[in-house]
Protein backbone atom coordinates (compact mmCIF):
# COMPACT_ATOMS: atom_id res chain seq x y z
CA UNK A 1 0.00 0.00 0.00
CA UNK A 2 1.41 3.59 -1.09
CA UNK A 3 1.54 6.25 2.02
CA UNK A 4 0.75 9.72 0.21
CA UNK A 5 2.63 11.34 2.98
CA UNK A 6 5.72 9.24 2.26
CA UNK A 7 5.68 9.61 -1.27
CA UNK A 8 5.57 13.59 -0.66
CA UNK A 9 8.56 13.87 1.59
CA UNK A 10 10.61 11.59 -0.33
CA UNK A 11 10.22 13.69 -3.52
CA UNK A 12 10.45 16.90 -1.89
CA UNK A 13 14.05 15.32 -0.01
CA UNK A 14 15.04 14.35 -3.50
CA UNK A 15 12.46 15.01 -6.31
CA UNK A 16 11.71 11.74 -8.18
CA UNK A 17 11.83 9.29 -5.77
CA UNK A 18 8.45 9.55 -4.38
CA UNK A 19 7.78 8.99 -8.46
CA UNK A 20 10.06 5.99 -7.84
CA UNK A 21 8.07 4.58 -4.83
CA UNK A 22 4.99 5.01 -6.76
CA UNK A 23 6.46 3.27 -9.30
CA UNK A 24 6.29 5.95 -11.95
CA UNK A 25 10.22 5.36 -13.38
CA UNK A 26 10.00 8.08 -15.92
CA UNK A 27 8.54 10.77 -14.05
CA UNK A 28 10.87 10.00 -11.72
CA UNK A 29 13.90 10.71 -13.91
CA UNK A 30 12.05 13.44 -15.66
CA UNK A 31 11.88 15.14 -11.70
CA UNK A 32 15.86 13.94 -11.35
CA UNK A 33 16.85 15.70 -14.83
CA UNK A 34 14.90 18.61 -14.53
CA UNK A 35 15.49 19.79 -10.68
CA UNK A 36 18.90 20.03 -11.08
CA UNK A 37 18.39 22.06 -13.95
CA UNK A 38 15.94 24.64 -12.74
CA UNK A 39 18.45 25.11 -9.93
CA UNK A 40 21.34 25.48 -11.85
CA UNK A 41 20.01 27.90 -14.55
CA UNK A 42 18.04 29.93 -12.67
CA UNK A 43 20.50 30.13 -9.50
CA UNK A 44 18.62 28.78 -7.57
CA UNK A 45 15.37 30.87 -7.72
CA UNK A 46 13.64 28.44 -8.99
CA UNK A 47 14.63 24.75 -7.61
CA UNK A 48 12.69 24.78 -4.76
CA UNK A 49 9.53 24.93 -7.27
CA UNK A 50 10.47 21.79 -9.04
CA UNK A 51 10.37 20.29 -5.10
CA UNK A 52 7.17 21.19 -4.31
CA UNK A 53 5.23 20.25 -7.45
CA UNK A 54 7.52 17.00 -7.29
CA UNK A 55 6.40 16.44 -3.95
CA UNK A 56 2.46 17.49 -4.55
CA UNK A 57 2.25 15.43 -7.81
CA UNK A 58 3.82 12.26 -5.88
CA UNK A 59 1.05 12.87 -3.39
CA UNK A 60 -2.12 13.04 -5.06
CA UNK A 61 -0.79 9.93 -7.56
CA UNK A 62 -0.12 7.67 -4.11
CA UNK A 63 -3.30 9.16 -3.05
CA UNK A 64 -5.30 8.24 -6.17
CA UNK A 65 -3.86 4.91 -6.44
CA UNK A 66 -3.38 3.46 -3.33
CA UNK A 67 -2.89 -0.29 -3.77
CA UNK A 68 0.32 -1.26 -6.18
Amino acid sequence: MRNPGTAAILSFIIPGVGQFYNGQWLWGLFWLIITPGFWLGTGGLLGWVCHLISAYVAYNYAKAHPVA
